[in-house]
């Protein structure tokens, strides 16, 4: 059956099928020998499909992990900057995987990783209404009047930000703790909300992405969801990428 390259590397977990035309504009992709220039490519199952050389196998079983992403790293394959990356921490027998939306720099927690550029894709979408929940600490004395302002949503500098369901945890000084959730991710929206406000967030923490939680993981740490979980969770729609896994297994 013929599809189009980018939808044959996202199924390959290469990257997602955005990430997929960078690479092919970059001139890391071969079909049967030729370097292409173009994402407009349709393949078939037998054309020979290589990125940076190495030839890419059938679709492999649909994997999720899920990690505690340390504050200090970003979430890139090789950072330009040389800074240290997520893709750093794994380890070396760990299959070709991409993230699930990004935490930048300076926030932490949960962050999930697949194999399936096509997955990756349709978890980052608003309409799919998985909820991001995140505990943050401020400097500053949040009030009732900025929580509703935050469930309203807010424009900060031109930008739209939806609402962002928000709870005053404590207040322990100069700094507060809160719960926020929100169903899309926007750069830095939680950062950017705040600042508008005049609270500046000292610490930034993933605990939830829709119904996959941080929990006891360590910093740093990892592990894959079962399928079982994954079945549950994702819907019919995937089940037959999950049980591809347990068919090869056989």
């Amino acid at each position: 059956m013929a599809e189009r390259i980018g939808k044959r590397l996202a199924h390959a977990g290469i990257a997602s099928r955005r990430e997929a035309e960078r690479l092919i504009l970059d001139g890391r992709v071969e079909v049967n020998g030729e370097t292409l220039t173009t994402p407009a490519v349709t393949v078939d199952a037998d054309d020979v499909v290589k990125v940076d050389g190495e030839r890419i196998g059938q679709r492999p079983g649909l994997r999720v992990w899920k990690m505690w992403k340390p504050e200090g790293t970003v979430v890139t394959r090789k950072d330009e900057r040389g800074r240290p990356t997520v893709f750093d921490i794994l380890p070396e027998d760990m299959p070709h995987v991409v993230a699930v939306g990004r935490l930048d720099m300076n926030s932490e927690g949960l962050l999930l990783l697949t194999n399936d550029g096509e997955l990756s894709r349709w978890l980052e979408l608003p309409e799919t209404g998985w909820a991001r929940r995140y505990r943050v600490r401020v400097h500053g004395h949040p009030n009732e009047a900025m929580v509703k302002k935050l469930k309203a949503g807010m424009t900060v500098e031109g930008v739209r930000y939806g609402p962002i369901d928000t709870t005053i945890d404590t207040q322990n000084g100069a700094n507060a703790w809160m719960t926020m959730t929100l169903r899309e991710g926007k750069n830095r929206e939680i950062r950017h909300a705040l600042a508008e406000l005049n609270l500046k967030v000292n610490r930034l923490l993933r605990t939830a992405y829709g119904p996959f939680q941080l929990g006891a993981m360590k910093r740093g740490k990892f592990e894959e969801i079962p399928p079982k979980m994954l079945r549950e969770q994702l819907g019919g729609r995937w089940a037959d990428r999950i049980d591809a896994n347990r068919r090869r297994k056989a």
